[in-house]
């Protein structure tokens, strides 16, 4: 491949629902946003970014609200809703014409909500690591739950920040090799994330999600979003080697889905499969994006 590929994204800033918003950006088009998860930043789309702007695309991945750089919110909202809220305000940060957006983990709640509320902000939805949000909370069976076994462990007071940041973050990365088994990420590919998590502020932004999920639905109309059909076109993607959330959670949940709807397992790849094999990944999403 030529062309951007070999570019590297810009940094630029966004207002979006009251935030700023640190964004990386790259290419001209069609608007693409793509949004992280746990524990991750905006550079594990880089070189998707650069793939998806050699085709054309303007491809923007946002560092998500209390990730550095993006602002601490001074409210501590983390909820799920709000999530989604700042997809639509970052939509609109960008003319507010309908946008692809790509979600992996807490990208990929946030964005399907966001399709649930606003279905016609987006054109595309590619949903990353994290099934339906109704069809997930439907379908727990033990096996998941002791993969989601840390989401109790962070509703603790204290002990995750301690527990987390010990030893170089030693846990940290003992809980990223059990959900991508294959991935054999070095230090520079840490790096963005482990500088974040190092100020106490982002650590307790990055726990606040999962801190704030009983909140999350509590708040009115909440559950109608979770539970709603997706009418925008959607590309479910799973690795077969999840450790996170496992693949089976992926099974019988086409009728969550209104508009087209396609599943694709990647073979060998973990959790975070956009890292483990980008070009494979790009691939798949241009291959939906560009039917």
């Amino acid at each position: 491949m030529t062309g951007l590929l070999s570019a590297a994204p810009r940094q630029c800033w966004r207002q979006a629902n009251g935030l700023r918003f640190a964004t990386l950006e790259l290419g001209e088009g069609p608007l693409v946003l793509c949004l992280h998860g746990f524990p991750d930043t905006a550079w594990s789309f880089v070189p998707v970014m650069q793939r998806l702007a050699d085709a054309g695309y303007r491809v923007v991945a946002p560092f998500m609200r209390g990730y550095l750089p993006t602002a601490v919110p001074a409210d501590g909202d983390y909820r799920a809703t709000t999530l989604a809220a700042d997809v639509l305000g970052l939509i609109d940060a960008f003319g507010g014409h309908a946008a692809a957006v790509i979600g992996h983990d807490w990208g990929s709640l946030a964005a399907q909500l966001a399709a649930s509320r606003k279905p016609q902000a987006m054109e595309r939805l590619v949903a990353c690591a994290v099934p339906h949000p109704g069809h997930f909370a439907t379908h727990l069976r033990l096996r998941q739950l002791r993969r989601s076994y840390y989401i109790g462990l962070f509703q603790l007071p204290q002990l995750p920040e301690r527990l987390i940041a010990a030893q170089d973050f030693r846990w940290l990365q003992g809980l990223i090799r059990r959900w991508s088994p294959g991935w054999n990420y070095s230090a520079a590919d840490l790096a963005p994330l482990l500088a974040s998590l190092s100020e106490p502020a982002r650590m307790q932004a990055a726990l606040g999600y999962y801190r704030q999920l009983p909140r999350s639905l509590r708040v009115p109309g909440a559950w109608r979003w979770v539970q709603s059909p997706i009418a925008v076109p959607t590309l479910a993607i799973c690795g077969t080697q999840d450790g996170c959330i496992g693949p089976e959670m992926f099974e019988h949940q086409q009728r969550r889905y209104t508009g087209p709807y396609a599943c694709y397992r990647m073979r060998g790849a973990g959790h975070f499969m956009q890292c483990e094999q980008p070009q494979l990944f790009a691939d798949r999403v241009l291959a939906f994006l560009q039917p």
